[in-house]
């Protein structure tokens, strides 16, 4: 047997990758960062192009399914001061010293909430539906879980009708100048300008009361009369609250007519004794269950017949005395085996009849527990009746006090809305003029297409600069071939395309298919390997099964047999045997038995139809594979092989996780690793690496299999582009 020398100095394999600062110019990581990007994107064009179209269609689809917004403006101009018409001296004041402060003043006036509660009140928009409808809102869904009693519901109405006015409200100073906008956006186009010109209305009615609100008698009165009415009301409403206190009267919700006047309510005794009596309701039929559940007469009870645990004790059982009755065929009752399997069969009988027991006990308890709450919801259900009938002879009383809180309620609203109506007689012109009333919008304002298609498109890049960014730095598998020299030190030997058909062995025997050509040129790389050109012996392996090793194997064998050498191929994974399935013959001898002592070599080598190749399956496969490549077996069998092969090419098994593939090495003369393109991580394929050469074994170089047009951006090369170009040329022959 030949052994093999170092490789030449193109395929010298290093002894360790490489670190990140000295890779150069070799791997794809130390090109210009611009060429960098431009191949990340060229290797996720389809990627991106899909997020940049779902971008954009989603921005579509969001635009036209928005609700279409209306924006109404109104123009007014804010003087200094109002127009001076006594003073003979002139009719405009030029005192302009402080126009920043007052401006600025103004401007936050008109964003004030007080204005937007002052529009609110003017439009009766709390009041309105219509209102909530032009926004979607459903003000009994938005108010939800919140008091309902009618002044604090109106408040919260109030309240929830002027945010949105502030939400929608936009105040636009014309720069330069004493005017300034009032905008409103809103669905509806009316609403829009509605909005917007109370909005004017309500600010210029503010600038008067504040000028002028402390200056009529008759405002004096009223206030001094709503002093009285809210005392009068806070009195009647303390009094109805403390005689409710007293008798224990608790009001859950009322009913009131149109004037606003209480006519029915609920309490908490009649609320407690409905759902006391549902409550009992449920426990009679909770009781009813239990007892029919409980089965007091003995039998089969439906709870051990779902019960998991019982069950599962029966499958056991049922499984071992399986077990006991196979080993009777065989052993006589006495045997430890079978005693040990009775033995379990008897505990298990013991466990099903008490978990049977704890089921039956179960169903007992709960029925009295069921019984016991029937028995207490009804006791209570009782005292809730009499407590009931106590309180609907109090309820008498308790109606007066609530007609005398609705009564000073009712005076109390009326003289309040009088004095927001009273009127100012005599006042001076405002200093507010009104240059333009809002109108409806023809058009709407939002959504802009043209706008939400740019935002869109945006989002797209930003996602897609995501995507990259975290594909390239969160993907470590091997991607570029050229890695295989700058990442992992290992000699390329060749690169493997990877195909659709199923049919390997077929592929492999069309010459001109991409396949053929791929492990051609890896052939022609192996005979630069010696100075003997292919070495004699040697092992393909890889980090992780399903990479490729096998189908290389035999596709290496199958080249060197085109070069008219006599090779033959070792399936040296008995732990999961693959080549007899690649072949479809039968793996009933193989390496194996050779290496358990059976010297008939020729009946060991399995016959092709083809004949191509000479086949060693894996054989039956050992209790343990690594005590039988200890031995001397495996150098007896490579001495004698290599008398009547020029060749043997080993399948072994892959090497992280097994001790096969460092036994093997140093029986052999190198070892070619087969790794997947887009497979595993660098940082196992390193680990792999680092196994074999602490055994110091002698690495020949990798062959990149599974190699697909996604890789073409990394400028792979090796023999693939003429594989693709034959392959390519062979399916228009056939299409003509």
């Amino acid at each position: 047997m030949a052994s093999a020398l170092a490789p030449q100095d193109h395929f010298q394999p290093q002894k360790s990758a490489p670190s990140a600062e000295n890779r150069g110019e070799a791997g794809t990581f130390g090109l210009p960062i611009l060429e960098r990007l431009w191949r990340s994107i060229l290797a996720h064009k389809i990627t991106i192009a899909a997020i940049l179209a779902l971008a954009l269609v989603s921005g579509l689809v969001l635009t036209l399914l928005a609700t279409p917004l209306y924006t109404a403006t109104s123009r007014i101009e804010i003087s200094r001061q109002q127009d001076n018409v006594t003073d003979v001296e002139g009719v405009e004041t030029e005192d302009f010293s402080r126009d920043l402060e007052f401006y600025g003043t103004q401007y936050s006036l008109l964003r004030a909430r007080s204005l937007a509660e002052r529009v609110a009140r003017s439009e009766n928009l709390a009041g309105d539906d219509s209102f909530f409808e032009a926004f979607g809102i459903d003000p009994d869904v938005a108010l939800s879980g919140r008091s309902r009693a009618d002044a604090r519901r109106k408040a919260e109405r109030m309240s929830l009708v002027t945010n949105l006015l502030e939400d929608n409200i936009l105040i636009v100073p014309v720069r330069g100048s004493s005017l300034v906008d009032i905008q409103f956006t809103s669905p509806d186009r009316g609403l829009s300008a509605r909005i917007a010109n109370a909005w004017v209305e309500q600010f210029s009615e503010a600038t008067l009361d504040r000028r002028f609100s402390s200056t009529n008698d008759a405002r004096k009165f009223l206030e001094k009369r709503l002093e009285e009415l809210r005392e009068k009301l806070e009195e009647s409403e303390r009094q109805l609250n403390s005689y409710a206190s007293s008798k224990g009267i608790v009001s859950l919700n009322a009913n009131q007519d149109a004037e606003g006047r209480t006519t029915q309510q609920q309490t908490l005794a009649g609320a407690d004794l409905v759902a006391m009596n549902e409550a009992l309701a449920k426990a009679t039929a909770d009781r009813i269950d239990a007892q029919s559940r409980a089965n007091p007469s003995g039998g089969i009870n439906d709870k051990n017949l779902t019960n998991s645990a019982i069950n599962g004790l029966r499958q056991r059982r049922a499984i071992v005395a399986s077990e006991r009755a196979k080993l009777l065929t065989q052993f006589e009752p006495q045997y430890p085996s079978v005693r040990a399997l009775s033995s379990e069969i008897q505990a298990l009988d013991r466990s099903i009849a008490i978990e049977e027991g704890r089921i039956k006990s179960s169903g007992r308890n709960e029925y009295a527990e069921a019984l016991q709450r029937e028995r207490s919801l009804k006791q209570r259900v009782a005292q809730l009746k009499d407590q009931l009938v106590n309180q609907r002879s109090n309820e008498i009383q308790y109606n007066i006090y609530q007609r005398e809180v609705d009564t000073n309620r009712e005076l109390y609203d009326g003289l309040l809305q009088r004095y927001k109506e009273i009127g100012v007689a005599g006042v001076e012109s405002s200093n507010i003029s009104v240059i333009d009333n809002a109108r409806a919008p023809n058009q709407p304002s939002s959504p802009n297409l043209a706008l939400n298609l740019g935002l869109a498109l945006l989002a797209g890049i930003a996602l897609s600069g995501a995507y990259v960014f975290a594909r390239e730095h969160v993907d470590q598998s091997l991607r570029d071939p050229s890695d295989v020299k700058s990442q992992l030190g290992l000699a390329p030997l060749g690169v493997v395309p990877n195909v659709e058909t199923e049919d390997v062995i077929q592929e492999l025997q069309d010459r001109k298919s991409a396949l053929s050509e791929a492990y051609f040129s890896i052939g022609t790389n192996l005979s630069f390997l010696t100075e003997n050109g292919v070495p004699q012996t040697m092992m393909l392996t890889s980090s992780r099964p399903n990479e490729g090793k096998t189908t290389s194997a035999y596709a290496i064998c199958r080249v060197l047999q085109r070069m008219g050498k006599k090779t033959v191929l070792v399936d040296a994974d008995m732990r999961n045997p693959s080549v007899h399935f690649l072949f479809e013959i039968q793996n009933d001898a193989g390496l194996s038995n050779f290496l358990s002592g059976d010297d008939d070599l020729e009946k060991l080598i399995a016959d092709l139809p083809d004949q191509s190749v000479s086949v060693i399956p894996a054989g039956p496969a050992p209790p343990n594979a690594a005590e039988l490549l200890t031995g001397d077996r495996l150098a007896a069998l490579l001495r004698r092989l290599s008398e009547e092969f020029d060749h043997i090419v080993v399948d072994a098994p892959p090497i992280l996780g097994i001790a096969d593939v460092p036994l093997l090495v140093s029986r052999l003369d190198g070892v070619i690793f087969a790794i997947e393109a887009n497979g595993p991580k660098l940082a196992a394929i390193n680990s792999a690496i680092d196994r074999v050469r602490s055994v110091n074994g002698n690495i020949f170089g990798a062959i990149v299999t599974k190699v697909t047009s996604h890789n073409s951006p990394y400028g792979y090369g090796y023999g693939s582009h003429y594989g693709y170009g034959y392959d390519r040329q062979r399916d228009s022959e056939k299409a003509s």
